[in-house]
């Protein structure tokens, strides 16, 4: 059986040309985002943003929250793969990036299916618990600050029906959990909570070496 494959530039982009299904909205918010200050380092490949609108999917999700909205691309990946009457509530302590990323959802017709919060996450995720409910959504989507990712974590876990997933962004976070001398707050919440989902018998996971490393927690 083969190992993992070294994925060079140039067999990247051979994945990509084959599989990448893009257009003029999602290129176009692409290249606005690639403008700003840490704008490619901050966005989600666009191979990324295609898997997790096939997991909305595969799910049958109809009610998915975001925490992380930045300039709004996995939103819009996502929204489009919900059915027309479903419902994603995207989240950023900025409200600078929604303002960016709206004109791009109304562009793709689907801003009616996202409704936008600005608000610390923590707080949000709270919120969220009383007016969905516990169990109340079917996919949470976390990509935010990493040093908040334990918390949101358990709060996402309560809010995710059974059968649903969490799923994690940036879970080796750019090779830095492996540096031994990287002890910043970011870098260990991503150590501390990639040991404890190895055990957490709440979920069924799977941790994808793809992009900046993507978990996938389904619970139980």
């Amino acid at each position: 059986m083969a190992q993992q494959t070294d994925f060079s530039p140039a067999l990247l982009d051979y994945v990509r040309t084959v599989s990448l299904r893009d257009d003029e909205i999602l290129s176009d918010l692409r290249r606005e985002t690639a403008e700003l200050p840490m704008g490619l380092a901050m966005q989600v490949m666009a191979e990324e943003a295609q898997f997790l609108a096939l997991l909305v999917g595969l799910s049958g999700a109809r009610t998915v929250v975001e925490i992380g909205t930045f300039t709004g691309y996995s939103t819009l990946c996502m929204a489009r793969a919900l059915p027309t009457d479903g419902r994603l509530i995207t989240v950023d302590i900025s409200a600078r990036w929604p303002m960016i990323a709206e004109p791009y959802w109304k562009r793709a017709g689907v801003a009616e299916r996202i409704e936008s919060r600005v608000g610390p996450a923590a707080d949000v995720l709270t919120t969220l618990l009383t007016d969905l409910g516990p169990d109340g959504a079917d996919l949470v989507f976390i990509d935010a600050d990493k040093a908040g990712y334990p918390l949101y974590y358990e709060k996402a876990l309560r809010l995710v029906r059974p059968g649903g997933l969490v799923v994690l962004d940036n879970t080796v976070f750019f090779g830095r959990v492996l540096d031994e001398s990287a002890h910043d707050a970011d870098t260990a919440a991503v150590r501390e909570l990639n040991a404890a989902l190895l055990h957490d018998d709440r979920v069924d996971l799977a941790m994808l070496s793809m992009a900046d490393g993507l978990t996938l927690a389904r619970k139980r």
